[in-house]
């Protein structure tokens, strides 16, 4: 007699479980539509992508920006302003740079390089002088360089001619337009490019002195 009893309890709380677990599939069909079911897929995607991603793997630009004093674009020298960009211009156009801007406390220039038959780069120079202490016999120069590169693209002119045969036929013509495309630019790092034109400018600063005298 007990043994029945329990069996049938027992029974019943199975029946119960499955008719719960059908009722909430139902439930859960209700609640998410068919037409819902990609928007909640993408979703689940987004934060399996934002969960694998690590907050390391990029790092902007900017925070390789670390203004260390040893890495400067700058020169402290023995003369004032207008000596100062004055030896910058002379080393400029000794090393055929093209003047673009002249003024007492400024000077920009530019040269053109071709490494490859289809690569060109520019070299855009800035330079601005800038007085130190009261008496203005000192000076600095501030020095950026950016390098521009180009490519060569090509594209050829074609005419479009009516064969019966096989319709519209694309026959390309000798003559093309090339032209070049900037597919790079960067701000020269600090290093032995500036020291090699810090060098050359301190020398024409003393050939300046050794005139004067």
């Amino acid at each position: 007699m007990t043994s029945g009893l329990a069996d049938g309890m027992r029974e019943r709380k199975s029946w119960r479980g499955r008719a719960c677990i059908g009722a909430l599939r139902c439930r859960c069909r209700r609640r998410f539509s068919p037409g819902a079911r990609p928007l909640l897929a993408a979703l689940l995607l987004g934060l399996l992508t934002a969960c694998g991603s690590t907050p390391g793997s990029r790092v902007a630009v900017y925070q390789n920006e670390r203004f260390e004093a040893g890495e400067t674009f700058s020169r402290l020298f023995d003369a004032g302003v207008d000596a100062t960009c004055e030896a910058a211009r002379r080393a400029l156009l000794s090393q055929g740079y093209l003047l673009t801007t002249v003024r007492p406390d400024a000077i920009a220039a530019s040269k053109h390089f071709q490494p490859d038959g289809e690569v060109h780069v520019q070299i855009a120079f800035n330079v601005v002088c800038a007085p130190e202490g009261s008496q203005g016999k000192l000076a600095t120069a501030y020095v950026s360089a950016i390098q521009d590169r180009y490519a060569l693209k090509k594209s050829s002119n074609s005419a479009s001619v009516g064969v019966s045969a096989l319709g519209s036929v694309s026959i390309p013509l000798t003559p093309s337009e090339d032209s070049l495309v900037k597919v790079a630019s960067e701000t020269i790092p600090a290093g032995p490019f500036y020291d090699r034109f810090f060098a050359l400018m301190q020398r024409l600063l003393a050939q300046q002195v050794d005139e004067q005298q």
